[in-house]
């Protein structure tokens, strides 16, 4: 008996490869995301430090530095804030891409499995039929 060949073989191989494209994608999107996380992270501790560094001062020019060092920290860490919602938009997007690519090889994988499947079921068949016409020609010629 011939064997086993998935007619869609190449299609599941190309959506297997759009699948793993999809995966990297995303990688790359959340890592964006946990990057801009980690610059708010430092930006708190940032903001913490001149809270704790600045604490009991009363000179004039410290607290003028302290408010300009505040407002560049409250400035950055707003754009920090618009590129992580961009950056969860964009995750969120590659995230539907995979989903779908999932699905479009979750269909031809699971046809392949019923196919083969269905093979396997020919093969046993042909087996059963090719070892009962033999065992049939033994008990014919026995009887001869």
């Amino acid at each position: 008996m011939k064997k086993f060949k998935f007619e869609l073989e190449k299609i599941l191989e190309y959506r297997d490869f759009e699948k793993q494209q999809a995966e990297g994608e995303l990688a790359k999107a959340l890592a964006v995301e946990t990057e801009i996380q980690n610059n708010l992270k430092k930006i708190a501790e940032q903001y913490a430090a001149l809270d704790k560094y600045m604490s009991g001062s009363l000179d004039f020019s410290d607290m003028v530095s302290m408010s300009q060092n505040k407002n560049l920290l409250n400035y950055q860490k707003e754009e920090l804030l618009k590129q992580l919602a961009e950056a969860k938009l964009v995750s969120e997007q590659k995230r539907e891409v995979l989903k779908e690519c999932m699905k479009k090889t979750s269909a031809l994988e699971k046809m392949k499995e019923i196919q083969l499947a269905q093979y396997k079921e020919e093969v046993k068949h042909a087996e059963n039929k090719r070892l009962q016409a033999i065992a049939n020609s033994k008990v014919s010629a026995d009887h001869r």
